[in-house]
């Protein structure tokens, strides 16, 4: 298949990485499409386990070129923070491209992120103060700067001081501290001096790649219920993750795409505030935490852990159009004597019919379970559904019944090999 785009299908943290590395094996190209450095992902080869936030998990493959896509905003400090680890462990980043018209974070956005968050008091959204929000903002605002404009270093010292000036006078005034105009000058024109050889015109890249018969991959970051549009807003991210942005994030058609891939733990967890209908508040919370290793990558946040919710994965599948599911970390129910999948929601006594499309709705819903028997067995040396136990092979299959789009990758362990072919 030409083009296949992999998107959460959950509230973020779904194991994203694992299944990329695996479909990398078959793509020639893996591009990032939107989000930023909030967000990471996590490859175990053997016992090398790579954390990676913006440079796409397919650079772990040769014979990939990993992209960065005009949909991404880049801090160039965490890009080669990022890189000089990679090279340290033997990993070249010489195939990386970064696209003329991804733009660029600078301190002034993180400033801001900061700001804003406080304003909110008890009403955080619980951001992770990258910067994200405030350069996709300046994006939409058109006063952003391009990663292009890396290549008149003069040209842009000159902007970077200009809008530094202007942001320090700004932040002043909504109580933020002054920025050090001059420190962030010299430092990011030395980064967009380094920055220069990656930049490329991605969009004909990708086109080339595809009239030469090469296989893409597409990736996001964050999952359809962080979605800006489609999400639990304001409890969201501040791009769109879903599968239709891969078009306008990477100047691809959507003619283009003929595979759709949508990843769902076996559980579900989001991190920061807003609704969660199958939150777990108890011990069957904690162990999923703890067995889940359920804490953020770049945060080190704690997850919020509840069962697997198949009325948002339905919800899922209609917004991204997937063609397809990948199920992960079904081993850490392992231990489980009982586990439950929700299939429908319940408000004053009513089954709802869909995925109510207000928050406020949303926090109301009572979860309606199907509750199954656990297996209680270790899973992980599974490589063929007749391997795993009956039960666990019956919870698979009511996933699959209750989304109605076919289950073709299980994980059943944190290895890159722990996984197997379901259809």
């Amino acid at each position: 298949m030409p083009v296949t785009v992999v998107v959460g299908a959950q509230w973020g943290d779904e194991g994203k990485a694992k299944v990329i590395d695996l479909l990398s094996k078959e793509h020639g190209y893996v591009v990032r499409y939107q989000g930023g450095h909030n967000a990471g992902h996590t490859v175990v080869v053997g016992d090398e386990r790579y954390a990676l936030q913006l440079i796409p998990s397919g650079i772990l493959y040769d014979h990939v070129v990993p992209v960065i896509a005009n949909g991404v905003v880049v801090d160039l400090v965490t890009l080669f923070k990022e890189m000089d680890t990679l090279e340290r462990r033997g990993i070249s980043c010489e195939r990386l491209i970064v696209s003329s018209h991804a733009h660029l974070i600078f301190p002034w956005h993180q400033a801001w992120d900061a700001v804003s968050e406080a304003a909110r008091g008890d009403d955080k959204i619980g951001t992770t103060l990258k910067g994200i929000g405030p350069a996709y903002a300046d994006r939409a605002r058109r006063v952003g700067i391009r990663a292009s404009a890396v290549l008149d270093p003069v040209a842009f010292g000159a902007a970077i001081r200009e809008r530094a000036e202007a942001e320090t006078v700004a932040l002043i005034a909504a109580g933020g501290d002054p920025l050090d105009v001059d420190a962030i000058v010299e430092q990011f024109v030395a980064l967009g001096n380094r920055l220069a050889p990656f930049v490329g015109d991605t969009v004909s890249t990708l086109h080339d790649a595809l009239a030469a018969g090469q296989h893409l991959l597409l990736e996001g970051a964050q999952a359809t219920f962080l979605d800006l549009d489609h999400g639990t807003y304001p409890f969201v991210t501040s791009s769109n993750p879903t599968a239709g942005v891969a078009c306008t994030g990477t100047g691809l058609g959507p003619r283009d795409i003929d595979r759709i891939v949508g990843i769902t733990k076996a559980y579900t967890t989001r991190v920061g505030a807003g609704p969660f209908p199958t939150e777990l508040l108890d011990a069957d919370g904690d162990r999923l935490v703890e067995i889940g290793r359920e804490f953020g990558t770049v945060t080190g946040r704690r997850r919020r852990p509840g069962w697997v919710d198949c009325v948002m994965l339905r919800q899922a599948a209609r917004i991204n159009s997937l063609t397809e599911l990948a199920l992960t970390k079904l081993d850490v129910l392992d231990t489980f004597e009982r586990v439950k999948i929700c299939t429908g929601y319940r408000v004053d006594g009513r089954v709802l019919a869909n995925y109510p499309d207000r928050a406020e709705v949303l926090a109301q819903v009572e979860p309606v379970y199907e509750e199954l028997p656990g297996w209680q067995r270790p899973i992980t040396g599974a490589r063929e559904p007749s391997e795993l136990p009956a039960e666990a092979q019956r919870f698979v299959d009511v996933i699959e019944r209750e989304v109605g789009i076919p289950v073709r990758i299980v994980g059943v362990g944190a290895e890159r090999d722990g996984y197997l072919l379901w259809n």
